[in-house]
């Protein structure tokens, strides 16, 4: 206790002296540069949940036990690993490498986008969002035992902005400057008038030791575990196969409220295997302990042990209440063959979802059809006028379609094959120039069709489609899962009825990644989680600029000026419903350019994990809570044993 005391009145004594700097600061600066009041914490609209004297978030049990070890499969996986640098574009970095640093402040996630003070103790704001200033905590230490400065501050955002990760100078690039105004006060400085997010942006950023890296190349790929700042350190592991991360007794920050009943594991170990059947046998098998399933079949058949019947391994239903994410087939538009609208827009009409959903996920899931799924900001509907206000500007560079209702993925019977759809998306080939050879181009009707299917069943060469030059329409879905690959089977079938060549290639997992970054591919399968709030990571999935930077997560490829304009009209949004407005607007323009074939969502996480773990009554609304809340259940544990 005699410490503890001793940090308090250490940290009193703090906080006069940055009240002190923030009052001359003031005098300094000019009027419209002036800061706010300190503050606790931070949010896009200025509305937080918690007050500056709260004890703990209200999704944790503060007083949970801490020891045990939570092994587990990550939540989208990779299937290796060759670096402990997750900060730059080369090589394929470890999950989990988040729980070994700190940030300024920490995420809420029973709020939308509120941070609250972690090495930090407050922020003030200017008054007119131009810039932020950072107040650090004085007993803010790294594993090594030295402590936190703003020169560390400073270093990480300069390190991450010129050398880090695309998305790292994606998202920082109208920050201007971050500067040290005594060792342990932080300004960031903004440009712009899309500044509303780059407080809680910078906010969040990782913290690295600037003393660590002038010794280790920050740019380079590495087995070497880094300098900690967070509540865990590597321990041991096996490249490609498991990385363990042991929690730090000596973490300076853990009874802080922000990380009162958090990280309650002595070790989190993540897994590594080759392939989705071998990760489910493994759980089985009791070699390892948790992992969430994203496979609908092996959710509904795969389980069906005896150690679920008896209460031994658990299968649980979480509820999601984030937005669903915009999964689908990725069509790179930096193609010649897909700059067409109409073509992409025909493959929409060659993938039969409910024949899909019916004989291989078990009716399990819903067809995704927003980029803003399961959220407030899917467009629905003809656009009401404020909509109407953001789109009418651009009415002579949008197709007519945009301002009628959004469009919806085309809709079948269910069984393979749907004539009507193949017969639309052959239309749609014809119109942009590609046409079927020989008699299959001047037949349209349903008999046609069923000759199509005759031959390809009999194994006969199938039909093509040519443009105009005599160049067939080739198309390879890139994909480095074999468990995906029954689903991407039928769609094959259903496009080369219709006359295009399509096949699936499988890579492993390094060769995916190296041609994913580099955009070498026609078609991939990815999910993009959106935030509650969306901000500046817009312009990495949607901008023009993105669109030429390799690593960026602008898969499809998308460069057109009136999305930026409306991504723009979100950055800018002042209030919650302006923010939903210009998303739905936002959400409009995307489906018109049919830049993906949608996919499916359940908005919940399925959970398959052994029965030695406890969790709080009350689950975080916008994340699983698995690391940061559970815990290890020692009677339980010895009750499984025994068992």
């Amino acid at each position: 206790m005699s410490g503890l005391a001793h940090a308090q009145a250490l940290c009193r004594r703090f906080d006069a002296l940055c009240f002190a700097a923030a009052a001359i600061l003031c005098l300094c600066l000019p009027a419209d540069a002036q800061q706010q009041p300190a503050a606790h914490g931070l949010s896009a609209f200025g509305d937080l949940k918690y007050p500056a004297d709260f004890k703990h978030f209200d999704y944790v049990n503060p007083d949970a036990p801490k020891g045990g070890r939570l092994a587990q499969i990550g939540p989208g996986a990779t299937l290796t690993f060759d670096s402990f640098n997750a900060f730059i574009l080369k090589g394929d970095a470890a999950q989990g490498l988040t729980l070994m640093f700190d940030s300024l402040m920490v995420r809420a996630a029973d709020e939308p986008d509120a941070v609250y003070g972690l090495v930090a103790r407050s922020a003030q704001l200017a008054a007119d969002r131009s810039s932020v200033v950072f107040h650090l905590r004085p007993e803010a230490k790294f594993s090594d035992g030295t402590r936190v400065t703003s020169d560390d501050v400073v270093f990480s955002f300069q390190a991450l902005k010129e050398k880090g990760h695309p998305q790292f100078r994606l998202l920082l690039r109208d920050v201007t400057a971050a500067e040290a105004l005594d060792a342990a006060t932080v300004r960031y400085s903004f440009k712009g008038n899309q500044v509303r997010d780059l407080p809680q942006i910078v906010a969040s950023l990782p913290v690295l030791s600037k003393a660590y890296y002038a010794t280790h190349p920050f740019d380079q790929t590495t087995l070497e575990p880094p300098l900690a700042s967070g509540p865990y350190r590597i321990g041991d592991f096996r490249q490609g196969r498991y990385v363990t991360y042991k929690r730090r007794d000596d973490y300076w920050a853990k009874d802080l409220p922000v990380n009162r009943g958090r990280y309650n594991f002595d070790e989190v170990r993540f897994e590594y295997f080759r392939d989705r059947t071998a990760q489910l046998e493994g759980l089985k098998a009791g070699d390892y302990d948790l992992r969430e399933e994203f496979t609908a079949k092996d959710w509904a058949t795969g389980y069906n042990v005896p150690a679920v019947r008896e209460g031994r391994l658990v299968l649980a239903t979480l509820r999601d209440e984030s937005p669903s994410g915009a999964q689908g087939f990725f069509i790179n538009t930096r193609r010649a063959k897909f700059s067409d609208v109409r073509v992409r827009k025909a493959l929409n009409f060659a993938f039969d979802y409910e024949w899909t959903n019916r004989n291989l996920f078990y009716n399990l899931y819903k067809r995704t059809n927003s980029y803003f799924e399961n959220s407030e900001m899917k467009a629905t509907g003809p656009p009401p006028p404020d909509e109407l206000g953001l789109l009418e500007p651009f009415r002579r560079s949008l197709p007519e379609e945009v301002f009628d209702s959004p469009f919806l993925a085309p809709v079948t019977e269910g069984s393979w094959g749907d004539r009507a759809n193949l017969r639309e998306a052959q239309r749609l080939l014809r119109e942009a120039g590609w046409t079927l050879d020989g008699y299959f181009e001047a037949e349209r009707n349903c008999g046609a069709f069923c000759r199509i299917f005759r031959a390809a069943f009999a194994e006969r060469q199938w039909p093509r489609v040519r443009n105009a030059k005599g160049e067939t329409l080739d198309i390879e879905f890139l994909t480095n899962e074999p468990t995906f690959e029954r689903v991407i089977a039928p769609y094959v079938r259903n496009l080369r009825a219709i006359g295009i060549q399509a096949t699936i290639r499988r890579v492993d997992p390094a060769q995916y990644e190296r041609r994913v970054k580099g955009f070498d591919f026609d078609i991939i399968t990815t999910r993009f989680s959106m935030r509650l709030t969306p901000g500046v990571e817009l312009k990495d999935f949607f901008g023009s600029e993105s669109a030429r930077v390799d690593g960026s997560r602008n898969l499809a490829g998308i460069a057109d000026p009136v999305i930026d304009a409306l991504i723009a009209k979100v950055l800018e949004a002042g209030s919650r419903q302006e923010l939903n407005t210009a998303t739905r607007a936002l959400d409009r323009v995307l489906r018109a350019g049919h830049y993906w074939v949608p996919h499916w969502y359940k908005a919940s996480h399925t959970l398959a994990f052994w029965n030695r773990f406890g969790r709080p009554a009350v689950k975080p609304r916008f994340d699983r809570g698995v690391v940061d809340t559970w815990w290890y259940d020692a009677e339980k544990a010895a009750k499984l044993a025994a068992q």
